[in-house]
């Protein structure tokens, strides 16, 4: 217990940086899977090819690779910023990719006579999207977007090897102070259970509101 209680301030400095990483990395991926996932049903072509083109490289490229690519290449191209934001958009992005096949796959689930009965009544792609199609399909991918949400909480551990503050990351300090590697281990384990549990009853409580009965 004394690992804790002598070291409480570090832990919860990492147990912050990593719940800030996953809830702006989050939101971040929210937006842009919505975005893709608008492209990947788009009648235009090109949104459609570059929709395919962002979730076929990001689904297919490793967390890590993505995290040297964002925080070396970018200031490369004179875009300076904090570890911080580099992490969160590596994270976002990354993420964006799966969130958005999620999307998708609840789009395929709404019967396509929906989108033709609002067409038909003179409503735009954006408006057949937003107002028909989403609101169906949101309550069937509730759960497996919850699950990449809690995913990515898991993958912010990489962003302590690029020098921002998590939670992982603590365990250098402590390693180097000398206590024992188990225990650190053990309540670092602990902060991301907090967090994963958290989502996943957020989750859970969306799904039981607004989730399809099954």
């Amino acid at each position: 217990m004394n690992v804790l209680t002598d070291n409480f301030s570090t832990y919860g400095k990492g147990f912050l940086g990593t719940v800030e990483l996953t809830v702006y990395a989050s939101l971040l991926a929210l937006v842009l899977g919505f975005v893709m996932a608008s492209f990947r049903v788009a009648p235009v072509g090109s949104f459609r090819v570059f929709g395919t083109v962002w979730v076929t490289v990001l689904r297919n490229t490793p967390l890590t690779l993505l995290f040297f690519a964002v925080l070396l290449g970018l200031p490369r191209f004179g875009l300076v910023l904090p570890f911080k934001v580099f992490a969160i958009l590596a994270l976002g992005c990354y993420t964006s990719a799966f969130i958005c096949e999620a999307l998708r796959s609840g789009i395929n689930t709404v019967p396509k006579g929906q989108g033709e009965a609002a067409r038909s009544l003179g409503m735009s792609f954006g408006q057949t999207l937003n107002n028909v199609v989403l609101p169906q399909a949101f309550r069937s991918v509730i759960p497996p977007v919850g699950s990449n949400l809690i995913a990515l909480a898991k993958n912010s551990a990489i962003a302590g090897a690029f020098s921002v503050t998590e939670l992982l990351g603590t365990y250098k300090t402590l390693n180097e102070l000398g206590y024992s590697i188990i225990w650190t281990f053990v309540w670092i384990a602990l902060g991301y259970l907090i967090i994963t549990l958290t989502i996943s009853a957020v989750f859970n409580f969306m799904e039981k509101r607004w989730g399809v009965a099954r």
